[in-house]
């Protein structure tokens, strides 16, 4: 019995030592503990700098960018009416972002489409964190990604929609098509769920525009006199410099979707160089073997076509598979532009859907094709290359299928959304905005 006790007694003050041990480890590493998880969501401030810098330069991509690149290419009686439309996109998606769209893309959990928990964004603060960023900035910084993408379709069907319906079309069709994209594909829904790859927008931005381009330049019809009069670009300097400044813009867009300033932003910076270089090279080179001529058209539409396959795959693919992304957007985009186009005889005035809609569905595929790491996927190279084929054919079902629905119903309540042909041969700077961007006075 008193050897039991004895025991008794030990194991007692070792459980008292154990405690008294576990009581001063609390005491040490619980501080440290709330320290780390502090610094978790504490706002770095080199982040954001860079996600300011990278908001500010993919909103430089629509205002003055693609309004300089759109502008150039369409005939000088429309220029200020692209321009316009540009302009309107900043505005009028830039307070719809704010007011709904951001909460649609980003709130809940929902397989589709998002809900109203941030309705005007409501619960967030100037503390709140995103990552390593305010809140405030990834709202703005995908705000940017929403005013460009609208606008990307007006290059389908510029020079003969109305400007009423066209700012109808656009509110719309962000909400309806955009807004459910970005929530499958960035905010926890279906398409992120099946493991699709898309860094930084080839599904949600450029296919979505693109095959909805496509299918409201059939429903509006061609442009009077469409094959049958000249419809050269009327300045391509200013195409040249917007194309020259879409470039510059696209480091933001790419590499800043890491939302931070790390190593993976770096190798989404060096593959977008990268892949728009070698995109310029091969377009140039089978235009000059094609047509006798490389053209300065060719190259700054091969520059938006590098940049747009790449957009997906960035920060999926290493140099060398940069240049093959590059290589393909190449030839698969001058071959939509100067041969499918002519074939079909569709009206896409500034070939959206050629550069956009088949530039994003080959940087969507070869963000599978080329991954540089395909044994971290869950589903491996073949099985991730089926992930992104799928993905692209529910964008392009998707978007085309929503597009003729949102027009057909503005045809219904709205009458025809086209100008009427005196307005659309007199120009629409002139019968829509009072207004000509040249003037022949001193």
């Amino acid at each position: 019995m008193k050897f039991s006790v004895k025991i008794k007694y030990v194991l007692d003050s070792i459980n008292k030592r154990i405690l008294r041990c576990s009581v001063l480890t609390g005491l040490l590493l619980g501080p440290l503990s709330a320290l780390a998880q502090e610094a978790e969501e504490t706002v770095n401030s080199g982040d954001t700098a860079w996600m300011l810098t990278s908001s500010a330069l993919v909103l430089m991509m629509t205002l003055p960018g693609l309004a300089l690149f759109y502008g150039g290419l369409v005939r000088s009686k429309n220029v200020l009416s692209v321009l316009m439309q540009c302009l309107i996109s900043a505005g009028l998606i830039g307070v719809l972002w704010v007011v709904v769209g951001y909460s649609w893309s980003f709130g809940g959990e929902g397989k589709f489409v998002g809900n109203f928990d941030h309705f005007l964004l409501a619960g967030i603060t100037p503390d709140s964190v995103s990552g390593t960023i305010p809140t405030y900035v990834f709202v703005m910084f995908q705000g940017m990604f929403a005013i460009i993408t609208p606008a990307l379709m007006l290059g389908a069907f510029a020079e003969r929609m109305r400007f009423g319906p066209y700012m109808v079309f656009i509110a719309v069709w962000v909400l309806v098509v955009y807004a459910p994209l970005a929530h499958m594909v960035w905010g926890g829904g279906m398409i992120s769920q099946w493991g699709a790859i898309d860094f930084a927008g080839g599904l949600v931005v450029h296919m979505s525009s693109g095959f909805s381009a496509l299918a409201a330049a059939y429903f509006l019809g061609k442009r009077k006199g469409y094959g049958h009069e000249p419809m050269i670009p009327h300045n391509l300097p200013l195409t040249m410099v917007g194309a020259a400044l879409l470039w510059v813009g696209w480091f933001g867009f790419n590499a800043g979707s890491e939302l931070a300033a790390d190593g993976t932003a770096g190798l989404a910076f060096l593959t977008t160089q990268t892949a728009t270089a070698t995109a310029v090279l091969v377009w140039v080179f089978i235009e000059w073997a094609h047509r006798g001529k490389p053209t300065v058209l060719g190259a700054a539409t091969a520059a938006v076509a590098g940049l747009v396959a790449i957009t997906p795959a960035c920060a999926s693919v290493g140099p060398g598979g940069s240049i093959l992304v590059g290589a393909g957007a190449g030839i698969l985009c001058y071959l939509a532009v100067t041969v499918l186009k002519p074939a079909v005889g569709y009206d896409d005035s500034l070939d959206v859907f050629g550069v956009h809609g088949i530039g994003g569905a080959w940087g969507a595929l070869a963000s599978g094709l080329f991954i540089a790491d395909f044994a971290a996927t869950d589903a491996g190279w073949g099985g991730q290359v089926l992930i992104q084929f799928q993905s692209i054919i529910f964008t392009a079902v998707f978007a085309v299928v929503l597009t003729l629905i949102i027009l057909a119903v503005m045809r219904m309540l709205l009458g025809d959304l086209r100008v009427d042909e005196e307005s659309e041969s007199t120009g629409l700077d002139l019968t829509v905005h009072s207004e000509t961007a040249y003037s022949l006075e001193a």
